[in-house]
């Protein structure tokens, strides 16, 4: 997993799905961390336009680029869905915040030969 990690943080550009305005909550603590590490960061969220000044998008199709880490900030039953739009952009490092992990989404991303970090925080690297 070590290994998985340093490869995911040499990434530039993050998705953070989950992306919230409220300062409380790890999607808007998450946001913030990796923008000051200098990360590319897009917050994805159906329901806000902008968050912490950045627009934010509905969906990761939405996104104007192609990012290299997908950071899940949701509940498990929201990650099992949005993975399945990973592997329809060929979006393939998947990060599972925990509390958005599962084993039907774990064992999803090996199926599907997408690379996984789970169990581990994001702003712990």
């Amino acid at each position: 997993m070590q290994d998985l990690i340093k490869e995911f943080m040499a990434q530039k550009k993050f998705a953070v799905v989950g992306a919230t305005d409220n300062p409380e909550k790890y999607g808007n603590q998450i946001l913030k961390n990796l923008k000051k590490r200098n990360y590319d960061v897009y917050p994805v969220n159906p329901r806000l336009k902008t968050v912490e000044g950045m627009k934010c998008y509905a969906t990761l199709t939405d996104l104007p680029v192609k990012v290299d880490v997908v950071d899940f900030v949701v509940p498990p039953s929201a990650t099992e869905s949005i993975l399945r739009e990973c592997v329809a952009l060929g979006l393939d490092r998947i990060w599972l915040q925990p509390g958005s992990e599962s084993e039907a989404a774990i064992h999803f991303c090996r199926e599907n030969n997408l690379k996984v970090v789970h169990d581990v925080c994001v702003m712990m690297n």
